[in-house]
């Protein structure tokens, strides 16, 4: 049995050279300080103290040591012994326990794993954060998509300055209308050759128009200071968007399928031209021109139908296919390359122009129509331009049976879009009665069928005079009001597009320039905009 040094030399008892254990050091610093009588030292001193010599070994002298210890401490009182080795006191040198540490009791123990520390609550809340984090990051493209801007769902609110004798009011100072107050053609190719700017062709006010029977009415009924001066829509503003925000629009959409005449086609071109970013060739399939074909097919001469008809871009797929480079919709990460790569093939090169113009319509154009359609629900809504009249010559019951022909088709080829299609059923159901209940017991949402038809442009001074009686303003005029009223009897929106294009410059007095059908695209991908394709 060892015994610190300390004690040892208290003692007067010679002790090797040995370091003591730190159990030793800690056990002497609790001995009592009581003393011990001078005569009882004095006589332990002569029994213990022993007698070393160079021979003995070093065993023997520390077995010799520790059998006078033991007979020592026989000798004294037995209080001491117990006092001296059997303190229940802490030692000074250990450190104080925690308030924040659970007790002693629960250490190691299954309650104590639920004890909250701010150790663990900092490590819950940044797993939580870390979680959350990575959730937005992986969330869906297609889900996304699928998401208006926050200015379309929601009224903002901003400080505005009100001018008592203007006769327009200053566009609110809100981030999304910044687009609206600059050039966005500035980077375009052959800005300046072409010298067309956006502010030429709209002039921003406030309000903006914040749905889109008040935005289709303002469009419809708009004008113009001036011959050829920016367009302006009437009582409320509509937007003039970036080609980044062009992108976006069109991204929300599996297809847009565009259904008329050569007026529609030229829809296509000017969409073409803004997401192209050229004012020059943005509308023809410029990649395979000759050098007169560069010539006479430039700029405003891109949307000629005497010279250009036939090199006007149709589909965007050609796009894709022969100049991919030139299309501006921008991609961030390597998916999302991919994704809109994707999304180019199957919806920009679906952004096609079915010329069904002709009434009845032949069947082959019909089974070709039929085939944009897929039988089941796609991952994003379609969106379905009409436009008609002139080919028909502004016959309204034409126009009614030929638009009444192009919906059934689209039924029968794609059920989904009716209001009361049941996925359990291959036909469907009623369409006048929403959210029907299913045999399930559930409700389901109502079809998402977005229309618009567009009327023809008004009659310029150069239309040919055996056509000022049949296609003459007055006739466009009465056509376009009623096939307003027939359409929205059919669930179809309408745009006029009447008054836009009475002051603007018209090649043979039916078909507008570029700056002309630019506004007609514009005006187009704002209803777009203002779809609710979150319904889907």
């Amino acid at each position: 049995m060892l015994y610190p040094s300390s004690i040892l030399r208290r003692k007067s008892i010679t002790m090797p050279d040995s370091s003591p254990s730190l159990h030793q050091r800690h056990a002497s610093s609790d001995l009592p300080t009581q003393e011990t009588p001078q005569t009882e030292l004095h006589a332990a001193d002569e029994v213990s103290k022993p007698q070393r010599t160079l021979s003995d070994p070093p065993e023997r002298y520390n077995r010799d040591a520790i059998v006078n210890v033991e007979r020592w401490l026989a000798k004294l009182p037995e209080e001491n012994t117990g006092s001296m080795f059997s303190s229940t006191e802490k030692f000074p040198s250990v450190p104080p326990t925690p308030m924040s540490s659970p007790p002693r009791s629960f250490r190691g123990t299954r309650r104590g794993l639920w004890l909250i520390t701010p150790r663990k609550l900092a490590v819950i809340l940044g797993g939580i954060a870390a979680f959350l984090l990575l959730k937005r990051l992986t969330f869906s493209g297609e889900h996304s998509r699928l998401r208006r801007p926050a200015y379309l769902t929601s009224l903002p609110v901003y400080n505005t300055t009100f001018l008592p004798n203007a006769p327009f009011q200053p566009p609110e100072p809100l981030p999304h209308r910044i687009s609206d107050t600059i050039d966005t053609f500035s980077s375009y190719k052959y800005r300046n050759t072409c010298n067309i700017s956006s502010l030429d062709l709209h002039a921003p006010f406030a309000p903006l128009c914040f749905d889109r029977k008040s935005m289709l009415t303002a469009m419809s009924s708009g004008g113009r200071i001036g011959h050829d001066a920016p367009y302006m829509p009437r009582g409320c503003d509509m937007r003039w968007f970036s080609s980044e925000e062009i992108c976006e629009i069109l991204g929300r959409f599996e297809k847009v399928i565009v259904v008329g005449d050569s007026m529609m086609r030229h829809v296509i071109g000017s969409i073409n031209v803004l997401i192209r970013k050229d004012l020059g060739y943005g509308a023809v399939t410029d990649w395979n021109f000759s050098l007169e074909e560069r010539k006479e097919c430039f700029c405003n001469y891109q949307f000629n139908v005497k010279a250009c008809s036939v090199q006007g871009i149709y589909k965007t797929e050609d796009v894709v296919k022969n100049d991919p480079s030139s299309l501006s919709c921008p991609a961030n990460t390597v998916n999302v390359m991919s994704m809109w790569f994707f999304f180019l093939l199957l919806v920009f090169s679906n952004q096609s122009v079915e010329t069904m113009i002709r009434f009845p319509i032949p069947e082959e154009e019909l089974t070709r129509f039929r085939s944009l359609l897929p039988p089941t629900k796609p991952s994003r809504p379609y969106a379905f331009i009409y436009g008609h009249g002139l080919w028909n010559d502004l016959d309204l019951q034409a126009t009614v049976d030929w638009l009444d022909k192009i919906l059934d088709t689209s039924v029968s080829a794609a059920p989904w879009l009716s209001p009361g299609y049941s996925p359990t059923s291959s036909r469907p159901t009623s369409g006048n009665k929403r959210n029907r209940k299913t045999a399930a017991g559930k409700r389901e949402k109502s079809g998402f069928w977005p229309r618009l038809i567009l009327t023809p442009n008004a009659a310029g001074r150069e239309k040919p005079d055996e056509w000022l009686v049949s296609q003459g303003n007055k006739a466009l005029m009465i056509f376009e009001e009623a096939v307003g009223v027939e359409a929205g009897r059919r669930g179809v929106e309408h745009l006029g597009t009447w008054n836009m294009s009475i002051q603007s410059n018209k090649f043979d007095g039916v078909h507008v320039d570029l700056k002309g059908n630019l506004i007609k695209a514009m005006m187009v991908l704002n209803w777009l905009n203002l779809l609710e394709v979150e319904s889907f």
